[in-house]
């Protein structure tokens, strides 16, 4: 009888390389989580034995080798439930996720353990322990507290059953998103009806009616259908339509399995008793336990001062949008589904150019080859393509080797949209470096993206040479950003799993790369070397070029306050809104958004726009009350980015190689705040940000 366990027959046991997406199954996942579910709480039981001595070799460094191979199993099982949610994959996913999540509230709460990392902490032994143990010691101290170790006995189930509800509540919050996103369509069958569009996405459209079995053109929530829709299309139906569609996701004004309502009053209800149970006032101190900011009040002085400077701004960007669209488009009324046609119209007649115009400069094997070669000019490697089983046939595979040829990380990149696919754009970790004896783990990483996909023929024949994607210039910021996080996960040379990539680093700073890598989009060197009109093959042109720049900062205060109204939204829901008391008084967290939207927001939605109910950052992402932490990080990333300004030259050899030695190599090694007054020499300063922005009077 063949043994279902072995590595050989289930892919999820084998930890010999990279994961094996060829073979792996949903079939494979319960009895690949359950065996290790076994030997990981044997190999608690053992370290938490009083014969084995509370020492980093005999007990830390064991327990972090056991831990990884079953967070790397399940980290797979969790991608393809990101990436391929199929049903197959959906089931095997939730069937387990229980267990999982028992485990680690377990894990969290086993005194035994937190009682070896305090004797290491008080032991003559952590002296001796280089700087990344000792924090990932001190780090695991504050983790066992947060996570109720401290708790009577009597509270650790409850609290065991909070975790386990709230991650159970944060998947289905994710699925009903998508689902709610797939279920949307709009088929359009009278042509007017698509004038304005561009070529690439009609074609796309049409594809999809066909695919569908209709005539016309089906348009969905998807991305690269959705924002064309809104920013192109003269039909204000249309546009209407999909706002409306977009707006009021996973809502009441849907099916009710699908509702995200209730799932957002449970998820607050439940973080608020784990905090109270904590010790904590609400669930905002909790999460800022673990972040570079000191306190709530701290994060709330940081958003208001910022919104405080940016609403002048947006103001200015409103009244000039307005003004516009009257005069120009006969909109007397701009309504939420007119913003982003009225912005394009304006963009277009105050620069020259369109966003559309600058797509078609941007085809994905010249960016591609022009995001490498930033990453292979600042950081002294080389990127090159690479071979690895994959879980669709989109998928790309790279490695990332130093001038000698010695293997630092590899990566896969997941460029396109799907049905099957969550949206938006994420980085995640497959693997993470870290020395095992004499033998060094390589780390890869999961570059994840939502673009259009290629669409028809260079020759417009059916069986003739596909032509290239192409991506629009905020499609190529976006990839940079992902970029970025990926870079911090793979260019880490710490080798202690805790701390390395970007394990271990604030969540407020974790932002920093990703953000930092957007301001190459802006050099005309690097522009210049990754655009190829799709058709002419020609290099953008540097007037072209010169009018984006001018345009970089459009409408900048009125995508700032935007930002803060989210990150404020997100804070005070989970400090200043109790879910109970407020609830019981008729007060939603619509109502707290409302008050926020008073205070900063220059342009109100309509009553029925339920932008909570896909606010997937915090409710089913690792954000809640830390939404803030793009801003707080931005003013991080540029203040670094200026150093290279400062310098002369965005690929200085001595600030890139400086920039590696001290923010992205050490990872969570040292505090963030350190990694940047090593880097910087002082403290962030937020001038860097608001002159990056234009939001700085002339």
């Amino acid at each position: 009888m063949t043994d279902t366990n072995s590595p050989l027959a289930n892919p999820l046991l084998d930890f010999s390389g990279l994961p094996r997406f060829d073979t792996v199954t949903p079939a494979d996942v319960q009895p690949a989580i359950n065996e290790l579910l076994t030997r990981a709480r044997t190999l608690v039981e053992r370290l938490t034995d009083p014969a084995t001595p509370a020492r980093w070799e005999s007990f830390a460094a064991p327990l972090a080798d056991g831990i990884e191979e079953f967070s790397r199993a399940w980290g797979v099982v969790g991608h393809l439930h990101s990436v391929n949610d199929v049903p197959e994959w959906r089931e095997a996913y939730n069937a387990m996720l229980p267990e999982v999540s028992r485990f680690f509230a377990e894990l969290g709460q086993n005194l035994a353990l937190f009682a070896k990392y305090r004797a290491i902490r008080d032991s003559a032994e952590f002296a001796g322990l280089s700087e990344a143990q000792q924090r990932i010691v001190d780090n695991e101290i504050r983790d066992f507290r947060l996570s109720g170790a401290e708790l009577p006995e009597a509270d650790k189930p409850r609290f065991q059953e909070i975790q386990e509800e709230l991650a159970s509540l944060a998947a289905k919050f994710s699925e009903n998103v998508l689902d709610a996103t797939n279920a949307f369509a709009e088929i359009v069958t009278d042509p007017a009806e698509i004038a304005g569009l561009p070529a690439d996405v009609v074609e796309a459209a049409r594809a999809a009616a066909e695919k569908a079995g209709v005539d016309g053109w089906k348009f969905t929530l998807h991305m690269p259908s959705y924002l064309p829709v809104l920013q192109y299309a003269d039909s204000r139906r249309l546009r209407a339509a999909l706002y409306r569609g977009h707006a009021t996701r996973a809502s009441e004004f849907g099916p009710a399995e699908l509702d995200n309502t209730p799932l957002i009053r449970r998820i607050l209800e439940l973080r608020r008793e784990a905090a109270r149970m904590l010790g904590f006032g609400d669930y905002a101190e909790v999460s800022l336990a673990a972040k570079m900011a000191e306190s709530t009040a701290q994060v709330e002085t940081f958003l208001r001062d910022l919104a405080g400077k940016a609403k002048p701004f947006a103001e200015r960007d409103l009244v000039a949008l307005k003004e516009f669209a009257a005069q120009e488009l006969g909109l007397t009324e701009i309504e939420p589904w007119d913003l982003a046609y009225a912005s394009e119209k304006l963009r277009q007649a105050r620069y020259s150019f369109s966003e559309q115009e600058v797509k078609e400069y941007f085809t994905e094997p010249k960016v591609l080859a022009g995001l490498f070669g930033v990453i292979e000019n600042l950081f002294s490697v080389r990127v090159l393509p690479d071979s690895a089983p994959v879980w669709h046939e989109d998928v790309r595979f790279y490695r990332i080797e130093t001038p000698a040829g010695a293997l630092v990380g590899q990566f896969y990149l997941d460029l396109y949209a799907r049905e099957t696919k969550r949206g938006g754009a994420w980085m995640d970790e497959a693997i993470t470096r870290r020395r095992v004896g004499d033998y060094l783990q390589t780390p890869v990483a999961y570059l994840n993206c939502n673009f259009p996909r290629p669409v028809g023929t260079v020759d417009g024949k059916a069986d003739g040479q596909p032509r290239p994607a192409t991506f629009s210039h905020d499609d190529v910021i976006t990839l940079f950003h992902e970029t970025g996080h990926g870079l911090h996960h793979l260019l880490t040379r710490v080798e202690e799993l805790g701390v390395s990539g970007i394990h271990g680093v604030e969540w407020d700073a974790v932002e920093l790369p990703s953000q930092f890598m957007e301001n190459y989009c802006w050099e005309w060197h690097v522009v210049r070397g990754m655009s190829a009109h799709i058709d002419t093959g020609e290099a953008l042109p540097r007037a072209l070029f010169e009018r984006m720049l001018a345009a970089k900062n459009f409408q900048s205060g009125l995508q700032a306050v935007r930002q803060l109204e989210f990150s404020l939204f997100d804070l005070l829901l989970h400090s200043a809104y109790d879910p109970v008391a407020d609830a019981a008084a008729g007060r939603t967290p619509l109502d707290v958004l409302a008050d926020i939207r008073r205070e900063v927001a220059v342009l109100l939605p309509p009553p029925w726009q339920r932008f909570p109910n896909s606010f997937s950052h915090i409710f089913a992402g690792g954000y809640a009350a830390g939404y803030y932490s793009y801003k707080w990080a931005e003013v991080l990333s540029a203040d670094c980015y200026a150093a290279f300004e400062e310098a002369g030259d965005p690929f200085d050899a001595a600030t890139g190689s400086r920039f590696l030695d001290e923010i992205l190599s050490v990872g969570g090694s040292r505090p963030a705040l350190d990694s940047f007054r090593a880097f910087r020499g002082r403290d962030p300063a937020v001038e860097a940000l608001l002159r990056h922005s234009g939001m700085v009077e002339n």
